[in-house]
């Protein structure tokens, strides 16, 4: 934690690349863990239901998984969240990079935020590109459906659909201009999001995750350990 606070001081080019472990403090269910979406029992595995073409074939067995597990609308920021947002009002953090959805840095204050995944909170129809909050799919019983007609998608990255290139030269930008570069909850196995933090060259790369992550080797500092608590000490 000492090493950690030093290195922040030191700082004032920090960006933080963070993935699902950073919102299970606040409630949300990672993919991967055990007690994760992928361990759960369903009609078609999660891998399936998110993707683009089920989302096309069967919106309705969709939208009923996507209500029930991917929105969390009681879930609050944590430690994490908050301790980045009052780093980026010091101006000691530039970017935030998340491969989560739910928007939770937002609600903590941060400002600049790249959500490489998408956030459920925003949605828009197919067929016009007309805006939708969040409550609108919430109070839809099935399908929701534009006014035009068309359906209403989250502008969410479902599998077989490619990174938003905009968010994609953004985070490049930020990760290879950094001093410091902070991973944290994310075991780096979804690519291609987790190659992009090899666009770091420099000499303060911190990784704070549960496990080791290919990169915790490379780290000039590793911690194992909760995301939240630790950046909550700082």
């Amino acid at each position: 934690m000492e090493k950690l606070y030093e290195l922040i001081c030191s700082s004032d080019n920090i960006v933080f690349f963070g993935g699902a472990g950073v919102s299970t403090e606040s409630g949300i269910p990672d993919f991967r863990s055990r007690d994760g979406l992928y361990s759960l029992n369903y009609k078609y595995p999660p891998e399936t239901i998110l993707s683009y073409s089920f989302f096309v074939k069967q919106p309705g067995e969709f939208f009923r998984f996507y209500r029930d597990k991917l929105i969390h609308i009681n879930a609050k920021p944590n430690q994490a969240h908050v301790t980045l947002a009052k780093l980026e009002k010091q101006c000691k953090l530039k970017a935030i990079i998340t491969q989560n959805i739910d928007g939770l840095h937002q609600i903590a204050g941060s400002k600049n935020v790249v959500e490489l995944h998408g956030s459920i909170r925003r949605n828009f129809c197919m067929k016009c590109r007309k805006p939708y909050p969040l409550e609108f799919i919430m109070q839809t019983a099935n399908i929701p459906l534009c006014e035009c007609g068309g359906m209403v998608k989250p502008d969410i990255v479902l599998f077989e659909e490619n990174l938003d290139e905009k968010a994609l030269r953004d985070t490049v930008k930020y990760i290879s201009a950094a001093d410091m570069l902070i991973i944290g909850g994310t075991s780096l196995q979804v690519y291609p999001a987790a190659g992009l933090v090899d666009y770091y060259t420099g000499d303060k790369l911190v990784v704070i995750n549960k496990e080791e992550t290919y990169a915790s080797g490379m780290a000039d500092l590793a911690i194992h350990g909760s995301i939240g608590e630790v950046m909550g000490g700082i």
